[in-house]
C-alpha cells in the first residue's frame, strides 16, 4: 500500500498536478510519522488506519467550516478527501451495516446494553477497516436500547 502511495507520488510528480502531490506527500508523510512512531515497517491495515486518520480530521474540519458558514474555505478538503478515498476499500452501504449489527446483536443475545462494547468488538475484528464504526456504534446503540 505505501509503495503505491509512493509511486503515485512519483506519477503526480511527472504529470504535474500540483494539488494531488501535496495530498500526496502529507499522507506519506504521516505514514512515515507513523512509522517512526511504531519502529517498524506499516502493514497495509496500518497503512489503511493511517488514511482513515487522516479522512477524518479533514471531514471534522470540513464540518467545523460548515458549521461557521463558510463552506468554501473548506472546498479543498473535499478534494482531498476524494484523494484520500483512492486508498480506501469500499465501505459498505448504510443497509449491509444494519443487516451487521443486527446479526451481531443476535449472535451475542447481549441482556443490556452495557454489552455494547462487546458486540462493537465482534464486529470489529470481523470487518476490520472495511465498516465504519461510527455507524456500528450508533445502530448498535439504537437497537440495545
Amino acid at each position: 500500500m505505501f509503495e503505491k502511495i509512493k509511486s503515485d507520488l512519483l506519477q503526480a510528480m511527472k504529470d504535474q498536478e500540483k494539488f494531488r502531490l501535496s495530498v500526496l506527500r502529507m499522507l506519506k508523510s504521516a505514514v512515515q510519522n507513523e512509522q517512526i512512531e511504531k519502529k517498524h515497517e506499516l502493514s497495509d491495515e496500518e497503512v489503511l488506519a493511517v488514511i482513515k486518520r487522516e479522512v477524518k480530521k479533514r471531514k471534522s474540519t470540513l464540518d467545523e467550516y460548515i458549521k461557521l458558514g463558510r463552506e468554501e474555505a473548506g472546498a479543498s478538503l473535499n478534494d482531498e478527501i476524494a484523494i484520500l478515498n483512492e486508498y480506501l476499500p469500499e465501505e459498505l452501504s448504510d443497509e449491509e451495516v444494519e443487516q451487521i449489527v443486527l446479526k451481531a446483536i443476535e449472535d451475542n443475545s447481549p441482556a443490556t446494553i452495557k454489552e455494547m462494547g462487546k458486540i462493537i468488538k465482534a464486529i470489529k475484528e470481523q470487518y476490520g477497516t472495511s465498516i465504519d464504526m461510527g455507524k456500528v456504534s450508533k445502530l448498535v446503540k439504537e437497537h440495545l436500547s
